[in-house]
Parts: structure tokens; sequence; C-alpha cells
């Protein structure tokens, strides 16, 4: 099993990264703020006007280790990495794959069922917790509404019906999303998906986490030599991860959207940690970015135990076993790709 390496975030503004020895160094205003040897790390994410050297470039790409610059926002800007890892023979094969409709159709389906299940248990699990403090008849009609999705889904075999679908089920989802926020209702109310840019808080945490789960997904599909820009649900288009949107579909209600309601019911942001712009985005403030970041990282560190392959792993490993479970299928070793499913 790969070993769970850390992801270093830089999010203070006027950051400079630089190689010193066998570390990366870290200095504000030239004092040194961190300093961390480069074998403890998986990856690099810098937010906004964060600088690194060229030296420090070319160091991070001999150790695979992954280098991303986000905006200030969590956009994604640009990735430096190394040579890719892996067997020519495996991307041809997913090239030839992401070219059939029916391979492409399976595999679509395939990642939807994680998704839509996973959404599903977290109503489940809201009722089960919460029952008396939410609307339980609109969140057990959304289940019921999620399962009839993952039935549907059996019996069609046209990526535009499965898309179909899936906009039906994230509205029904998102439509009680609002009933799982149980604190701080006046400062997090939800009233719908929005993004690019997110114009409330309960959405701005939200695009938040996805550009970080993007981020992971991302790169342990390039450990496993696969393409993240060839994806079978999300079809080809300049500068867009399809893969990994496609692969990132199971893990958005798992990780995100419950660390997103955790962040909130537990108190652990507060409304003041947000502001507007005359535009209409919502942003978070550096510290409130901080400390949603150190929850995603404390979250990755929990054990769970895999359905499919029966082993127990930190949560931060997931994406790097369906990586590898996906790259088993394309080349003939399982007979389907089994998505991840919580339960």
């Amino acid at each position: 099993m790969k070993k769970l390496l850390n992801t270093l975030y830089v999010t203070t503004q006027g950051a400079y990264l630089s190689k010193e020895g066998e570390t990366v160094l870290v200095t504000v205003e030239g004092e040194k703020r961190l300093q961390v040897p480069i074998h403890t790390l998986g990856s690099i994410v810098c937010f906004g006007r964060v600088m690194c050297s060229p030296f420090l470039m070319g160091f991070c790409a001999e150790n695979n280790v992954g280098l991303s610059f986000l905006t200030i926002y969590g956009r994604f800007l640009a990735r430096i990495q190394g040579p890719v890892s892996g067997n020519v023979l495996l991307r041809r094969e997913q090239y030839r794959r992401a070219d059939s409709k029916n391979d492409s159709v399976a595999l679509a389906r395939s990642c939807l069922i994680g998704k839509i299940a996973n959404a599903r248990t977290v109503l489940q699990r809201a009722l089960r917790d919460h029952g008396p403090k939410i609307a339980q008849s609109e969140v057990e009609k959304a289940v019921d509404l999620l399962g009839g999705g993952l039935r549907r889904l059996e019996n069609n075999n046209s990526l535009d019906v499965l898309r179909g679908i899936e906009g039906e089920m994230a509205s029904c989802y998102f439509g009680v999303f609002d009933h799982l926020i149980t604190h701080q209702k006046e400062g997090f109310r939800f009233q719908g998906r929005n993004r690019r840019p997110p114009l409330d808080n309960v959405n701005c945490l939200l695009s938040f986490l996805y550009t970080l789960l993007s981020h992971d997904v991302r790169s342990a599909l390039e450990c496993v030599g696969l393409d993240p820009a060839v994806g079978f649900l999300h079809r080809d288009r300049p500068g867009r991860p399809g893969l990994a949107l496609d692969l990132m579909e199971e893990f958005r209600s798992f990780l995100a959207d419950r660390l997103v309601l955790s962040l909130i019911n537990l108190g652990q942001v507060n409304p003041k940690g947000f502001s507007k712009a005359e535009t209409g985005a919502v942003t978070m403030t550096d510290d409130t970015r901080k400390e949603v970041i150190l929850a995603y990282q404390k979250r990755k560190q929990d054990e769970i135990r895999h359905p499919f392959l029966g082993e127990t792993a930190p949560v931060g490993i997931l994406f790097h076993l369906q990586a590898l479970l996906l790259a088993r299928h394309l080349r003939g070793d399982l007979d389907g790709y089994p998505p991840f499913v919580w339960r």
C-alpha cells in the first residue's frame, strides 16, 4: 500500500519557497517560517501570491512531488510535475476505452453509482443522528428518490441519459442540504449550488473543498500512470481534468460535503470568517481558509474499511486505492471498476 504522504498547503501571501539541501524552505519577508524534508511530502499546493524558486521546482519534479498553483479563491491555475509514471500501455488502453461508447457508459455508470449511493448515505446518516432537528419527511423523500436514481442507472446505456439522471439526483440532494445544517442557520443558509464565483458562505466552503479534493484525486491518478485529463463521464475539454472529475464524484458527499456540515454545525467556522465583494463573490479570510485546510488534512487521517478490498486504510489513501482499482480494470485484471461506496 502506498505510504500516506503529507500535502503542504501554503496560504500566506508573499511566501517564498526554495530548496535548502534535501528540504523545502518557506520564508516570508526573509523570515524562516517552515522547513520540511522533501521525502515527507507528496505534494505542495500554493494559494495566491506564493513564489517558488526554479531550483525547488526541479527538486520537486525529481522527487515526484507535485507542485500546484491556485488562485487565492481556490481556482486551479497550473501544476508542475516530473515524468509520468506507469506503463504507456495502460494510458493507451485508457484512451481506447474513452473512445468506446460502451466502455465509457460502463465506467461512467460506476462512478455515478458511487456518487449517488454516498449522497444517499449522507442523508440517511443525518436522519439517524439529527432526526428530530431536521425536516424528516423531506429528507426521507430525497433518500427514496436517490434510491430510485440508482435503479435507473442500471437500465440506461447513454451518456446523455446518465448525465440527466446525475443532474436530477444532484438537484434532489442539494435541495435538502440546507436541512442538514443544524447550527448557525442565519450565517450559513443554503439555497442551492452556485460557483464561479460562489455567492454564499456554504457554496464558498463546498467549492474550496472540491478544489482540494480534485488536486488529491488528480495526484493519485498520476501516481498509477493514468492520464487525469481523459475521462469517461466528463469528456475531453482543454484544461479540464476529466478523469479526476470522474473519480472524485465518489468522494464529494462522503468527504467534502460531510466536512462542510461538520465545520458549520460544530462551530469550527463562523460567518465572520467570510467576506462578500461588490460582485457578490464570497471568499474566506486567511484564518478560515487555514482552519478548513487543517480540518481537511485531519479528516484524511481517519481510518475506514475499504468496502471492496476489505482492508482498513486512512481516508487519504482511498483516492490511490480507487485509482489503482481503475488501472487494474483497464489492464483486464478486474471485470469491472468497483466504485467506493460508503456504508
